[in-house]
């Protein structure tokens, strides 16, 4: 009756998307030897090309489709390419016949649904890893009709409730879900990693600010670059790095030709990612407040292992703020230009009192360290 004994299903892979992507293709890797294993995947033409000329995946079946959206694609494009990956996981799923399989929010809601829905009819168990919580998400940001809101919602509940298993990211997450499925079903909450350092962070830091990751809707960009234009008129001094990709790209891009402070590198590797991130003595992390009840920035992990000190730029009841300040490693300040070009001021004059900041980060780099990531995967996957 089944063909593959287990499936991931995850949009962004490998080697375009460095964190998840790579955590993915080893847990692929290391169920190989033993089982059949294919990956279901979207966005990369040349995957086979770089998977032979890395010598990854052995005995991993890849399926991945053609992407016509990014990050950066409008509304309507992302939806419809979404509808398109959608049928090509029902094909692939149809195709390969598997016992298990892990699915994730990436692509939300349709996704999901449709494994549960394929997974009801052959009897077979999934694992469901929600990453960002839709359409709550996707509504803080890009207000959705209430009809379509409910309906969603009413959907994801159903892949919520079928699932043998759930995976969030910190604890406000798993209370909302748990509220909306009105019962205690268990759920286990798993870090996200680290993209790989090569070296150590570099010690001897550039003083200044930067910001590796999507410059999205969620990331207050409008709000970064008033600040930092007003800093610079009021005759600050410090640089600021971003490298990423996003709707909102175009603005830093465009602050980078205007403002001598600002340096933009684009899309970028996770190599060059870390590097930048390393380099610098802070690391941004604008995020909306409502959208931190549903989701947690990835890139806070990353930041944690190149040794640079956190500027959270949200309110600080979020989930966001209250980690940075439990962990000790960096300080929030409001969402408002005014108290941003503030704050950049006080550490350009060294008027900011961070010696209580962890920056050694031993113990919290344990919890993030890719390794333990794919330990917990695993036996979600061994329970199944």
């Amino acid at each position: 009756m089944y063909r593959y004994d287990f499936i991931i299903i995850n949009r962004s892979f490998w080697p375009t998307y460095p964190v998840i992507g790579e955590a993915l293709l080893r847990i692929a890797e290391s169920l190989a030897p033993f089982n059949k294993v294919a990956v279901i995947s979207q966005g990369s033409s040349n995957l086979h090309k770089y998977l032979k000329e890395s010598k990854r995946g052995l005995n991993v079946k890849f399926l991945s489709s053609w992407a016509f959206s990014n990050s950066s694609s409008g509304i309507f494009i992302r939806i419809l390419d979404m509808i398109f990956f959608m049928f090509w996981v029902l094909f692939c799923l149809i195709m390969t016949r598997p016992k298990n399989i892990y699915v994730s929010t990436d692509p939300p809601v349709l996704i999901p649904f449709i494994v549960a829905i394929f997974s009801k009819i052959m009897r077979i168990k999934y694992i469901y890893h929600i990453q960002d919580i839709h359409p709550e998400a996707t509504n803080v940001v890009l207000k959705i009709n209430v009809n379509l809101f409910n309906f969603l919602k009413k959907i994801d509940n159903f892949s919520l409730r079928h699932a043998s298993s759930l995976i969030t990211l910190n604890e406000e997450m798993k209370k909302e879900i748990i509220d909306r499925l009105s019962n205690q079903k268990e759920i286990s909450i798993i870090n996200n990693p680290s993209i790989s350092f090569d070296n150590n962070p570099i010690l001897d830091k550039k003083r200044g600010f930067s910001f590796t990751g999507n410059l999205g809707r969620p990331q207050r960009v409008p709000l970064i670059v008033e600040s930092i234009k007003k800093y610079k008129q009021k005759g600050g001094t410090l640089k600021f790095a971003f490298a990423g990709g996003g709707i909102f790209s175009s603005q830093i891009n465009k602050l980078s030709k205007e403002n001598s402070l600002v340096n933009y590198h684009g899309l970028v590797s996770s190599n060059k990612a870390a590097y930048i991130s390393s380099n610098y003595e802070w690391a941004l992390l604008p995020i909306e407040d409502q959208i931190t009840r549903y989701a947690f920035p990835s890139k806070i992990s990353s930041y944690i292992f190149s040794g640079a000190k956190i500027l959270a730029i949200c309110s600080e009841n979020t989930s966001v703020a209250r980690w940075v300040k439990f962990h000790r490693v960096g300080i929030v300040v409001s969402p408002n230009v005014d108290a941003v070009v503030d704050i950049f001021f006080r550490i350009e004059n060294s008027n900011l009192d961070d010696s209580i900041l962890d920056l050694d980060r031993k113990e919290l780099k344990k919890k993030l360290h890719m390794d333990k990531f794919l330990e917990e995967i695993k036996s979600k996957i061994s329970s199944l």
